[in-house]
């Protein structure tokens, strides 16, 4: 498999050719028209082929390329690989070309005045493209730029405003669409109002009316399998509705729990059977509840013995924090943390920690988690930026209180924490206020009457496990 697919003019080709070599010499392999189309092969068909199969997708924007018809489709097809499943769109400026506009949305790097090996920046700027597509940390040296490359998003953000009607949105993995839309239609059928991504139109903005309807919905319905446990897109529509304090009603299909819906009640559909009818008696009184603004009350056991948990391996799992934060999706990485350190200890269930239990944290994993913050937030975020900022307290240490004045989570020692997630995480600010990050924070533990004394638990033994991990630094 390439590792980057490299779109151009046909006038382009000799430059691009110098940059795919470029990039080959850094330990990639581009796709190239010349180097990968053989003999015999329809040039449309393998370039389709390996398009939809690239991760990112570098696209030479030129005097000649806005006149090349081959090259504005496959431009206009990069544009939408980006904004449909989160490929990297990476667009390259050559000839003091404008920005067309899908492109200005992402972050570019102009190569006008560094066209060739003979300049001195070229090498520099190739690096830095090679760095982001292997996923490697920026070459030591580089110009620290305002349009950071790795920072680029999936999709141009813009408000988010409420939908014409929130609903019951299903989530399901493309494996599971045939269950996840019998289940959409026996929540309507049912007289539930509904939405799933198979309500998308042509002309809508996917992501953002995802987004929209996840911000807003009365519940989220999680399909639940190892096909939806492996899919970004469903990790991230989870971390968005837990973000904003949804109420999620996950559904288990086939294999185990979700890691990040550990502590949530589920439903049970492993026989592969829809809802029955005291099943749809429960959505329709949620429903209800949720329509006078009453507390939705879930019963306290499942209907079949509780099913095992999805266990996310520490790589894996340093892997997806790494993405989230790369694309600064800095509220989904705090979540995500705080499950790393948790499953860690072994108390993902239960949701919090003690001393006893933040004993069980090995410290390389916290040195990993700490390297992946610190790095995307330039020092600002990250555990050993919070021990710099924490007061030492004394022999027993500082009162949590105080740990949250020090680290923005509130005013002052003595003023309160925003009850909601969503809108203490406001208080980061556009800044992404020092120390902030990661809060150790879980929305889904929060409509427990003792969240607070349980978030105060978790970080005070977090931080008392630090102080030991600096000890021996």
């Amino acid at each position: 498999m390439n590792d980057v697919f490299l779109s151009y003019a046909a006038d382009d080709a000799a430059w691009a050719t110098t940059l795919a070599e470029q990039l080959k010499g850094h330990g990639l392999s581009p796709f190239l028209v010349e180097w990968s189309v053989e003999p015999g092969q329809v040039t449309l068909l393998r370039s389709e082929a390996e398009l939809a199969a690239s991760r990112h997708g570098i696209a030479v924007i030129s005097p000649a390329s806005l006149r090349d018809a081959r090259a504005m489709d496959e431009y206009a097809a990069l544009a939408t690989a980006s904004a449909a499943r989160g490929l990297r769109f990476i667009p390259v400026l050559l000839g003091h070309v404008p920005v067309p506009p899908f492109a200005a949305h992402r972050v570019w790097r102009d190569f006008s005045d560094a066209s060739g090996p003979e300049c001195p920046e070229f090498a520099g700027k190739v690096a830095e493209l090679a760095a982001v597509i292997a996923g490697r940390p920026a070459p030591e040296g580089g110009t620290p730029s305002p349009d950071n490359l790795a920072a680029a998003h999936p999709s141009p953000p813009r408000p988010v405003t409420a939908p014409e009607e929130p609903a019951f949105v299903v989530c399901h993995a493309p494996a599971d669409a045939v269950y996840g839309r019998s289940l959409a239609g026996q929540l309507r059928a049912a007289g539930l109002p509904v939405w799933s991504t198979g309500d998308l139109r042509p002309g809508d903005a996917q992501f953002w009316t995802i987004r929209q309807q996840l911000r807003h919905a009365l519940a989220v319905v999680v399909v639940m399998s190892p096909q939806s446990q492996e899919s970004e897109d469903i990790t991230r529509m989870i971390l968005e509705g837990q973000v904003h304090g949804r109420t999620f009603l996950p559904v288990l299909l086939d294999g185990a729990v979700n890691y990040h819906l550990a502590a949530t009640w589920h439903l049970d559909a492993r026989d592969g059977q829809l809802l029955d009818e005291t099943e749809l008696d429960l959505l329709r009184r949620m429903h209800a509840d949720l329509r006078q603004g009453r507390p939705v009350r879930l019963p306290e056991a499942r209907r079949v013995p509780s099913a095992p948990v999805v266990r996310l391996p520490a790589p894996a799992a340093l892997e997806r924090l790494r993405d989230h934060l790369a694309d600064d999706e800095y509220e989904h990485a705090d979540l995500l943390t705080t499950r790393l350190v948790l499953e860690a200890a072994g108390r993902l269930t239960e949701g919090w920690l003690s001393e006893r239990h933040a004993a069980a944290v090995g410290l390389d994993l916290l040195s990993g988690v700490d390297a992946l913050w610190t790095a995307h937030s330039s020092g600002r975020q990250g555990l050993r930026r919070q021990l710099a900022l924490v007061p030492s307290g004394g022999r027993r240490g500082p009162r949590f209180a105080e740990v949250g004045a020090a680290l923005g989570w509130r005013e002052t020692a003595e003023a309160p924490v925003p009850r909601l997630y969503r809108d203490f995480v406001r208080r980061a600010g556009p800044g992404r206020r020092a120390g902030f990050f990661p809060t150790l924070r879980d929305p889904e533990h929060e409509n427990h009457p003792d969240w607070y004394d349980r978030w105060s638990s978790t970080v005070l033994a977090l931080h008392a496990r630090l102080r030991e991990w600096e000890a021996r630094s």
